[in-house]
């Protein structure tokens, strides 16, 4: 599932380089279907990973990191895949990020272990961080102050399609050729996507790009993979000296990225952000939401794969409803937000997220999809729906215009990095894969997700101060 708040903000900040208006038609679709591979491949492997097991073997840990080894370089790299597009060139990177990104997928479709499957998947991250946030760059870079917010909402809107599209492809694709072909759909893409931008993108650069954060990245990038592969093979070897070891490294590792960033002369993570209270509570509002959002959604399929006998493209059209409840209730929260404030919103939209995972937790022993799933990703939609466009607004009336960029970022970052330790903690509920296991944990899973949301609500309440409209410092 793709979250947005970056889109605004890195458009508005790239410097114009207006096409004509032919070509700003074919550098709009190149971008979507760049920026398409990330979100779909985000989305899609969910459907595979039952499959996958079936036939390359591995339990819950193999699953997590086959999701985790992607979302990981994907959350660590998004911002220095942005500095880099400033500095290099947003062209250049975007197609680095593509061609990066379609050689892992091809990786992926040949894997013949889940190690080299894993591997591969990291790769695909390192791609997906620098072709989503060139691709954005590219796009704010083609047209006009005034043509940009509706070429970027086109893209946002066929962003949102993509994602509620990947859960259908890949199952489909998995019942009916294989789960490779989930990545090797990647390549006609790619190949299209970067004709597009060759042939029609003219090369921009920002206009204040200094040098890309290297050690923050290393930093962090350390940090989360060492905390990531401990709190993932902890419920299986328990404390031990190599877990604490690596918690221990990993923990150390991020307090060294927070050191990095306060001296640093191009920050990733300009910390004076987390000044204002409201900035600081709508990141520990999204970092609680989205943990409980991405790890309940890797743990459905399994859900009605393995306890109920979905097929798997049956349990991808099952998640349509939540997609399409975002896609369209997004746009009238917005609205609403703009008349009565973001606070409101964000208290009553994670309510009713919680009472969605309440209903999933109280009925996960339903086989009726129209009883044990429906209502409760229904209400879920529709707190997702209330809450994703004024998270989105806050994060960017929290701070300055000249940080709107930075802030949007590390937002995204946020929402990457909660799904990221959501489904590293998954192996605490569920203790294997066979139907019995997944059936319990997913009803655990269920009943911390409805808590989690509960607690988001409660953060909005304390600390979401931005009225209609208004700046905070």
């Amino acid at each position: 599932m793709s979250h947005p708040p970056s889109d605004r903000a890195l458009a508005h900040a790239a410097e114009a380089v207006v096409h004509p208006a032919r070509a700003q038609g074919w550098v709009l679709a190149g971008t979507v279907l760049g920026s398409g591979l990330a979100f779909i491949d985000s989305s899609a492997v969910n459907l595979t990973l039952p499959v996958i097991q079936q036939q390359l073997g591995g339990g819950v840990a193999a699953a997590q990191w086959i999701m985790n080894a992607y979302a990981l370089l994907l959350s660590a790299l998004v911002l220095a895949g942005g500095a880099a597009a400033d500095r290099y060139g947003r062209k250049r990177v975007f197609v680095a990020g593509v061609a990066l990104f379609t050689a892992a997928s091809v990786a992926c479709g040949l894997a013949p272990s889940v190690p080299v499957l894993i591997a591969a998947r990291a790769v695909q991250g390192m791609g997906a961080a620098l072709l989503t946030p060139a691709s954005l760059a590219l796009l704010g870079a083609a047209y006009d102050a005034k043509a940009r917010g509706q070429a970027v909402g086109i893209w946002a809107g066929a962003s949102g399609l993509t994602s509620a599209a990947g859960p259908v492809l890949g199952g489909w694709l998995t019942q009916a050729i294989s789960w490779r072909a989930v990545f090797f759909i990647n390549l006609p893409v790619a190949a299209v996507a970067v004709w597009l931008v060759m042939a029609n993108a003219k090369e921009s650069k920002g206009a204040r790009s200094g040098a890309v954060d290297y050690a923050g990245a290393a930093a962090v990038t350390a940090g989360l993979a060492a905390v990531t592969w401990a709190l993932t093979v902890a419920p299986k070897q328990g404390p031990d000296l190599a877990v604490l070891s690596a918690g221990g490294f990993g923990v150390a590792a991020l307090v060294g990225f927070l050191v990095i960033e306060g001296h640093a002369v191009n920050p990733m993570m300009p910390l004076m952000l987390f000044k204002s209270a409201t900035f600081s509570g709508v990141n520990a509002l999204t970092l609680v939401l989205y943990a409980a959002l991405g790890g309940a959604l890797f743990l459905l399929p399994f859900e009605l794969i393995r306890s109920h006998g979905y097929p798997p493209s049956a349990a991808g059209a099952a998640l349509l409803p939540l997609s399409i409840g975002l896609a369209v209730l997004s746009p009238i929260a917005g609205r609403v937000t703009s008349r009565i404030g973001a606070r409101p919103m964000l208290i009553v939209g994670p309510l009713l997220v919680g009472v969605g995972f309440g209903l999933l937790a109280v009925f996960s022993g339903v086989r009726s999809y129209w009883i044990g799933v429906l209502p409760g990703l229904s209400v879920l939609a529709l707190g997702m729906g209330i809450a994703v466009a004024p998270l989105t607004d806050t994060v960017l009336e929290a701070v300055v215009d000249e940080y709107e960029g930075a802030a949007a970022g590390i937002n995204n970052a946020v929402a990457r990095v909660a799904g990221l330790l959501a489904v590293a903690l998954v192996g605490f509920v569920v203790g294997g894969s066979d139907p019995r296991s997944v059936a319990a944990g997913y009803r655990e899973a269920m009943i911390a997700a409805a808590v989690a949301s509960a607690l988001a609500a409660l953060i909005a309440a304390l600390t979401i101060h931005t009225a209609k409209r208004t700046k905070s410092g």
